[in-house]
C-alpha cells in the first residue's frame, strides 16, 4: 500500500454532527480513491463571554445598595472526541494498536508501517470511531517478508461479525459489519465509501487485485460496520 496524493479541502475539527468533505485522492499502491480532507462540522461558533456592564456608583446624596450583576456564564466548547488507540476483529483473529495517519507535506496520505507484524492506522482526518461518520482504518494485506498484514484476512468477513475500538478515554465502540465489497481503482465509489453517513461508521480498507504480471494490487476491499454500541470510559 503506498501512498496516495491528495487536494485536500481546509481541515476543521470535527463535531459530533461531523460531515465528510471530499476530493479526488489515488492510493497509488492498490490504486484506489481514497478520502483527500479532513471531516468538517457544524463546528461550535467560538464562545465569547458576554459583556456584564460596568458598575455604577451610587451618588453621594443617595443611601443605595448597588445590585451585583451575576457574572455571565460561558458555556464550555465540545471536547474533542477520543481518539482510538486499538481494534479487535475476532472473528478473523485481528488484534492490533492504532498508529494515527495524518497528511505528509505533500499533501499526500500517510499510510501505516509496512514491516512484519505492522499495526493498522486510523486516518485521523475522519471521525473517531464511535462519532457520526464513517471512520476510516488502513492496513496492509501482506508484509515486505511476504508474510500476512494486519488485514490480509478481511474477506473471512462476514455480515454481523463485531469489530471492537478501544479509544484514549478508555471507552469502547462495537460495530457490527454489514457488508464488504471490492473496487477497481477505475469505479471506485468515493462518496458510498467516505460520504456522509447518519450515524457512526466504520471502515475497514486494505489492498486487494494482486496482478502476479505487475506485482502491483489494482483493487481496494472495504468492509462497511454500523455502530452496535458504544461504552463511557
Amino acid at each position: 500500500m503506498n501512498s496516495p496524493s491528495a487536494k485536500p479541502a481546509a481541515r476543521r475539527r470535527m463535531t459530533s454532527a461531523a460531515a465528510l468533505l471530499l476530493g479526488s485522492l489515488i492510493l497509488g499502491g492498490c490504486g484506489t480513491a481514497a478520502p483527500s480532507s479532513a471531516p468538517a462540522g457544524d463546528t461550535p461558533s467560538a464562545m465569547q463571554s458576554a459583556a456584564v456592564p460596568p458598575s455604577t456608583s451610587p451618588s453621594p446624596s443617595k443611601s443605595t445598595t448597588a445590585a451585583v450583576a451575576p457574572a455571565a456564564k460561558v458555556p464550555s466548547p465540545a471536547r474533542p472526541a477520543p481518539a482510538p488507540v486499538s481494534v479487535t476483529v475476532p472473528a478473523i483473529g485481528v488484534q492490533s494498536p492504532l498508529v494515527k495517519l495524518g497528511l505528509r507535506q505533500n499533501r499526500s496520505l500517510q499510510v501505516p508501517p509496512d514491516g512484519p507484524g505492522a499495526p493498522a492506522g486510523w486516518y485521523s482526518g475522519s471521525p473517531s470511531p464511535g462519532e457520526t461518520g464513517p471512520a476510516v482504518m488502513l492496513g496492509h494485506v501482506n508484509a515486505t517478508d511476504g508474510g500476512p498484514g494486519v488485514f490480509a484476512n478481511l474477506r473471512g468477513l462476514r455480515p454481523g461479525a463485531e469489530i471492537t475500538v478501544h479509544r484514549a478515554d478508555r471507552s469502547t465502540a462495537v460495530f457490527t459489519v454489514t457488508r464488504a465489497a471490492a473496487y477497481g481503482k477505475n469505479n471506485f465509489p468515493t462518496f458510498e465509501v467516505y460520504g456522509n453517513t447518519k450515524g457512526p461508521e466504520l471502515r475497514l480498507i486494505t489492498c486487494d487485485g494482486y496482478d502476479p504480471a505487475t506485482g502491483l494490487f489494482n483493487d481496494n476491499y472495504v468492509v462497511y460496520a454500523k455502530l452496535k454500541a458504544k461504552s463511557a470510559g
